[in-house]
């Protein structure tokens, strides 16, 4: 066959090592019996000539070296009249950055394919089975199912604050308000990035000082830049002014890249705080995963982090994010630090406490709502990424749980909270009267 190859990748994170990664995945596909065109070096960003070069093929395969948005790849994937296939590296689990994470941007594409109807096969490993990942059965798309489980009612008054639109090509993280409200009740105030960083700018020190002390414990919090680290906590003063003014229960943040490019500290640092303090925040600008950390902050009675599932092996998955889990789920002391691709403080850093977790998610996958549920343990184990992350054995196997990320199209943000929470979230479920899919079952 003749198969048409688009390398994915983004400079900010570790290109040297991706650019190993491909050199690695080329040779496997050059040992095969297929032909192969399109390009060979790494597309930092979309390329309209590399989707043409692919157009006339029996199959376009997306090979996903590092994190990308998924705006280039899902253009090309609808606009390609043949056979999809994505293909997926993992990286070591060796305590340093996230290199690599090329799970998430996997995760992130296939929810996009879904929302478009468009199928595709998929591979995520460095050894794999190149034949049927190019000719083998496409996924099928996998829908929770109704419950018959008592309903359990949520705050339905609900007041989420978004700060910054979705990045362009994170389709996890669009939502509409009227369908939200119908939904959960929640309203959505919409509120500018430039007037966060204006607020923070203008903030006293005095009033600066409290979120400074509770940084003050910190690991390292004197390696940081100075300035860096007096506009982080800014933003967090900044963030419980409107979470005051508009008494909002949890917030929907666009993050990146404006608050490294334009303002110069990062967010993460204050996310934490935040949570901490039961006012849950979301990465992204994703308002269904703040409504979705909201409720299962109110089923637990306790602080919520959101989560990015970074890697899956054969027993484990790494849940991560940059560094804004809440405290309280910490192993050990926290340690300050930098954003690992983006070189600025403040983030906190430390591993997952051991015990039993439930991770949720109230999903628009395939552009219908549904309840999404995993339960397993947090285990001791070495640190697996820098930033918050913590190992997991799920009760449902890894293989298994892996496989329904990708079939149920799966938005990358899962809410993780201590404890087996699935019955009540399936009380939740009933309530909101929407099907339950349980990732392994």
């Amino acid at each position: 066959m003749r198969i048409g190859i688009l390398p994915l990748g983004r400079p900010t994170f570790d290109v040297p090592f991706a650019e190993e990664k491909l050199a690695a995945m080329l040779a496997v596909l050059d040992a095969s019996d297929h032909e192969i065109v399109g390009p060979r070096t790494l597309l930092m960003e979309a390329d309209a000539a590399a989707q043409e070069a692919t157009r006339d093929v029996d199959v376009l395969l997306i090979l996903q070296v590092t994190f990308t948005d998924a705006a280039f790849a899902t253009r090309a994937a609808v606009a390609h009249r043949g056979r999809v296939a994505i293909w997926a590296v993992p990286e070591p689990r060796v305590g340093g950055r996230l290199r690599l994470n090329a799970f998430c941007g996997l995760n992130l594409l296939s929810h996009a394919l879904g929302l478009n109807d468009r199928r595709f096969t998929w591979a995520y490993g460095d050894r794999i089975d190149i034949d049927a990942l190019l000719t083998g059965p496409e996924l099928t798309p996998k829908r929770g199912a109704p419950t018959d489980a008592a309903p359990r009612a949520i705050n339905r008054d609900l007041k989420i604050g978004r700060i910054g639109a979705h990045p362009v090509g994170f389709d996890t993280c669009a939502y509409d308000k009227v369908d939200l409200a119908r939904l959960t009740g929640a309203q959505v105030t919409e509120l500018e990035l430039p007037d966060l960083f204006d607020r923070a700018r203008s903030l006293s020190a005095e009033a600066v000082e409290p979120y400074a002390a509770k940084a003050a414990d910190l690991g390292g919090l004197d390696t940081l830049d100075k300035g860096e680290l007096d506009r982080s906590l800014r933003l967090a003063g900044a963030l419980d002014q409107l979470k005051s003014e508009y008494h909002f229960d949890a917030m929907a943040i666009r993050c990146w890249p404006e608050t490294f490019t334009e303002y110069g500290g990062a967010v993460c640092g204050p996310v934490s705080m935040l949570g901490e303090a039961r006012t849950p925040c979301a990465c992204e600008a994703d308002v269904y995963g703040a409504v979705t950390q909201a409720i299962l902050q109110d089923v637990t009675d306790a602080p919520v982090f959101l989560a990015d599932l970074v890697d899956m092996d054969a027993q484990t998955g790494v849940v991560w994010h940059c560094g804004q889990a809440p405290v309280s789920m910490a192993a050990r002391a926290p340690d300050a630090t930098v954003h690992t691709n983006r070189k600025q403080a403040l983030l906190l850093e430390f591993p997952l406490k051991g015990g039993r977790v439930t991770l949720f998610r109230l999903s628009q996958a395939y552009g219908a709502p549904q309840v999404v549920i995993a339960t397993g343990q947090v285990i001791d184990a070495p640190m697996a990424y820098t930033g918050t992350s913590g190992t997991v054995r799920f009760d449902r196997g890894a293989d298994a749980v892996c496989a329904d990320v990708m079939a149920s199209g799966l938005e990358h943000h899962m809410a993780l909270a201590y404890g087996d929470h699935a019955d009540a979230l399936r009380g939740v479920a009933a309530g909101l009267g929407v099907p339950v899919l349980e990732l392994g079952a």
